[in-house]
């Protein structure tokens, strides 16, 4: 089970890659030479979803784990990003936003088709932080993101999450912005919540990977920057593992 294999990291005091791929910015010739060289160098961890909606999520999936045995989990943007070929889910609560269906409502709505599934299911507290007020996730939650200069609401949101039972707490910069999250709160956050803590967006070099690891982060996500870039996969992974 991948919790089981990120708590046993965090006791080991490791960190964990993790490669976000988007079905919808991908063909099928990239995807596979992506998917090839993640195993060869050592990814922990493959994450799939993204904002748009799309209906072959079922075939990227078994696609992906035709060339691979690295954990394949769903990060479902929508309702319609779920399959029972993964081997499991990251189950997105939304906690840094007031917007019912992504706190619970979808939730809900997907309880029953997900229990179906028997695929493994990682309730995780998702915190989007920055300025930009327009990312993708911020646009497409109808959210706004807890302002960077703001870590004490970061902390206490997380704090909130960990209370709640969730299992992960995941800090978001938002895919594509310039800025990843504040290495200070960061900091703040490890230093008060005992659940893994996942760090992604805006880490577009080595030096941005490991300032997030020396903060405290557990798992980097990477999706963006190895989509513009996929020569960047084997430093990248190789920085993280280096702790």
């Amino acid at each position: 089970m991948l919790l089981n294999l990120i708590y046993n990291a965090v006791y080991k005091k490791k960190k964990l890659f993790a490669l976000l791929i988007d079905p919808g910015k991908i063909n099928n010739k990239t995807l596979q030479k992506t998917v090839l060289q993640a195993t060869e160098f050592g990814a922990d961890i493959l994450f799939v979803g993204g904002s748009i909606v799309n209906d072959y999520i079922d075939d990227t999936i078994l696609f992906i784990k035709s060339f691979t045995n690295i954990p394949v989990f769903l990060f479902p943007g929508n309702l319609l990003q779920l399959s029972k070929h993964a081997d499991g889910v990251i189950l997105l609560s939304l906690i840094s936003g007031r917007n019912p269906e992504l706190l619970i409502g979808n939730h809900v709505s997907a309880a029953f088709m997900l229990k179906k599934t028997g695929i493994e299911i990682i309730p995780t507290g998702y915190i989007i932080i920055g300025n930009n007020n327009q990312s993708a996730v911020s646009y497409m939650s109808n959210t706004l993101p807890i302002p960077d200069n703001k870590p004490e609401i970061v902390v206490a949101t997380a704090l909130a999450g960990e209370m709640l039972g969730l299992k992960l707490i995941y800090l978001e910069a938002g895919s594509g912005v310039n800025n990843p999250v504040n290495v200070d709160t960061i900091k703040k956050v490890k230093n008060e919540v005992e659940v893994p803590l996942v760090v992604g967006g805006g880490l577009k070099d080595i030096h941005a990977i490991d300032s997030a690891c020396k903060a405290g982060a557990d798992i980097i996500v990477i999706g963006n920057s190895i989509e513009n870039d996929i020569s960047l996969l084997k430093p990248f992974i190789e920085k993280v593992h280096s702790y």
